[in-house]
């Protein structure tokens, strides 16, 4: 019995990264910065390594790794419809989300985000992190019905 899916593209991956990309930036306003705040750490540290760059990854990572590990998509791929599977239909490990997330996602980025512009030439539509992880990202459902007829 063969299984056969809807692979997601580049585009609506990355309108979901963008949407994704809003929630993290709220839920670090929400929890980050009221917490800097009350113990008095600075908000506007420019370095690389300051308190608030790496509270910033922090969260961004938290977000990326628990919503793919226990939903296997985040909220943009949610309202987007896609979901993120081993190639092989075996559930996402911890090790295979972390890999994914972080590593992978890591090196996608730093490599002038050639990493990610991989979707638009890979057959699998597979970014570097997809790649290195053994994933895949489907689409669960594509587009909406609506009606047409013709004159």
């Amino acid at each position: 019995m063969h299984h056969y899916v809807v692979l997601a593209g580049f585009w609506i991956r990355l309108w979901a990264y963008i949407l994704d990309m809003v929630v993290v930036g709220s839920l670090h306003r929400i929890f980050i910065y009221p917490l800097f705040r009350m113990f008095d750490i600075p908000l506007s540290e420019t370095s690389m390594f300051s308190t608030i760059v790496i509270a910033t990854a922090a969260v961004m990572y938290a977000y990326f790794i628990l919503m793919t590990k226990f939903f296997g998509q985040t909220l943009g791929k949610m309202v987007f419809g896609m979901k993120v599977i081993h190639e092989n239909s075996q559930k996402l490990t911890w090790s295979t989300v972390i890999f994914r997330e972080l590593i992978g996602k890591f090196i996608s980025k730093t490599v002038l985000f050639l990493g990610f512009i991989a979707i638009l030439l890979s057959s699998k539509k597979q970014g570097w992190h997809d790649y290195f992880a053994d994933t895949i990202v489907i689409q669960e459902r594509k587009g909406f019905l609506i009606p047409y007829s013709r004159y």
